[in-house]
């Protein structure tokens, strides 16, 4: 028999595809020949292409949440004899219909809504059991009833070089002071946002020490870039570009990967700086790192016990949004320079056993 042929379902939301990159390790793992194809939206196909897991990308034909029959049955009928294996991540019944079409002989996944024949090689989920959203697609790796090996692999994001040159050049970037990546946007909603307010004090602290800053971020969250800019004064302001709605997803990745530090809200650019191994400082405000962290060793998580959260909203029922608002710009100063002076401190120690 040759290789075996994996095909993915994949998530639909920008931090849960990196975090599936976990499964595509341990897949490539358990079977290191294994052609892995991913089905998913076509947003998802610069992220995708920057995991060396994945052999090919196939774009989704229809949106989140869309049924058409007609679209997903025409799209099986090219996949099918194409497959071994099928591993669904989402636990829609939806997304089970496409490998069932496709008759592809193995289709594995969480039983999800009702999937009973759809999927034939069906889990039944202990949430207690895997907490982690990575835990829980890393385990569909595994013939079921297995113990999850861990530690689970990491996210990691290639590089494209060239682009990064391009970048540079493109937004005449340099890198004379140390760059500072502040990602101020969240598509979930409001309530996962820090107040603009507190990352322009943020900014405008870092570049009084030196830094540069960067703020990125899709074009939704340009207009909230530029209002953090013109907050900085002219003079600061030289040292802050906004990049936010000016670049693409895949440019994003490229241009994380260039930075010194990163503060995020829990949102997919998030999740893209733990897969580069940036130092990370993430602000959580109506959900939790209890399901979704970051994927890294070098993070720092900062967020307040409220009496009303995680309230897991997008936007904050009680209208005060005191989760976000009274966390405070000199908390998130304070884990970074903890976070950099423990990076500086590992680089150094590393630094002396290569000499010795």
């Amino acid at each position: 028999m040759g290789n075996r042929r994996i095909l993915i379902i994949g998530p639909s939301w920008v931090g849960d595809m990196v975090m599936a990159q976990a499964l595509f390790m341990a897949l490539q793992d358990r079977y290191p020949n294994a052609d892995i194809d991913v089905l998913a939206p076509a947003w998802s196909r610069p992220i995708i292409e920057r995991m060396p897991q994945v052999r090919a990308s196939i774009d989704m034909p229809v949106g989140h949440g869309e049924l058409l029959l007609k679209e997903r049955r025409e799209l099986a009928k090219t996949l099918i004899g194409q497959y071994d294996q099928a591993i669904v991540l989402p636990n829609s019944l939806k997304s089970a219909l496409i490998p069932f079409f496709a008759k592809i002989p193995v289709r594995t996944g969480w039983l999800g809504e009702m999937r009973y024949g759809l999927l034939n090689d069906s889990r039944k989920l202990n949430k207690a059991y895997y907490p982690l959203m990575v835990e829980r697609f890393v385990a569909l790796a595994q013939p079921k009833g297995a113990i999850l090996e861990k530690p689970l692999p990491q996210p990691s994001l290639q590089v494209d070089q060239e682009r990064v040159k391009a970048l540079r050049s493109e937004f005449n970037l340099t890198k004379k002071r140390p760059i500072l990546a502040l990602c101020p946007g969240a598509e979930f909603g409001p309530a996962k946002r820090w107040p603009e307010e507190h990352y322009t004090a943020v900014a405008r602290e870092k570049i009084s020490q030196g830094w540069q800053v960067w703020l990125l971020g899709s074009a939704k969250d340009e207009s909230v870039a530029n209002s953090i800019q013109e907050q900085l004064g002219s003079e600061l302001a030289e040292h802050c570009e906004v990049l936010a709605g000016k670049t693409q997803l895949a440019d994003a990745i490229d241009l994380l990967a260039q930075a010194d530090a990163v503060i995020s809200n829990d949102s997919g650019l998030m999740h893209i700086a733990a897969a580069l191994q940036k130092p990370l400082v993430v602000v959580y405000g109506s959900t939790s790192p209890d399901f979704t962290p970051p994927l890294s060793e070098s993070v720092r998580i900062v967020a307040l016990d409220v009496d009303c959260g995680p309230c897991f909203e997008r936007e904050c029922p009680e209208h005060h949004l005191k989760c976000l608002k009274f966390l405070l710009p000199s908390q998130v100063l304070d884990a970074l320079s903890e976070l950099l002076e423990e990076t500086a401190s590992v680089a150094v120690n590393v630094t002396s056993l290569g000499a010795n």
